[in-house]
């Protein structure tokens, strides 16, 4: 979905958004308030590039990073949770990945983890894109993060 139908959706509903976003680097953000009268539905957005960041910004527990690794279905749900609690929209996604280059044998350039919270139970789930370069990856990421915002819209 667009980021203008996205936002359409989301006002027919009376939803606001919320992001927290690593290796996009804040483009489903930047996606949304490209649009002009965004401000009603895009509530704000956490750019936690480093896991400093993710904790003192979203209340990431420095055990979870330990256990799994930034690159993670634990820590995305923890990134879309606190994004949720620290906001006050009503979804919030999160997305935290391996852009490229490099990566590695368990944790390959393209893997990406997402989370989505608010207006249900919060869902997570890997997306393994490939080694596509930097610039798809993101974009890829980008756009699966918007779907997702807009698939719990809909069910909202």
């Amino acid at each position: 979905m667009e980021p203008a139908e996205l936002l359409t959706l989301c006002r027919s509903k009376g939803v606001t958004i919320a992001t927290a976003e690593s290796c996009t680097g804040g483009m489903v953000g930047a996606a949304l308030t490209d649009i002009a009268g965004s401000s009603d539905v895009f509530e704000r957005g956490f750019i936690t590039y480093s896991n400093g960041a993710k904790i003192e910004m979203l209340g990431i527990r420095p055990e979870t990073l330990d256990a799994h690794g930034a690159v993670s279905e634990e820590i995305a749900r923890e990134m879309a949770e606190g994004a949720l609690a620290r906001s006050d929209a009503s979804l919030a996604v999160s997305i935290t990945g391996i852009a490229g280059p490099g990566g590695s044998e368990h944790k390959p350039e393209g893997r990406v983890c997402f989370a989505i919270a608010g207006h249900g139970p919060t869902e997570a789930e890997t997306v393994e894109f490939g080694a596509l370069g930097r610039g798809a990856v993101r974009d890829a990421a980008m756009r699966h993060a918007l779907a997702l915002l807009a698939a719990r819209a809909t069910a909202a």
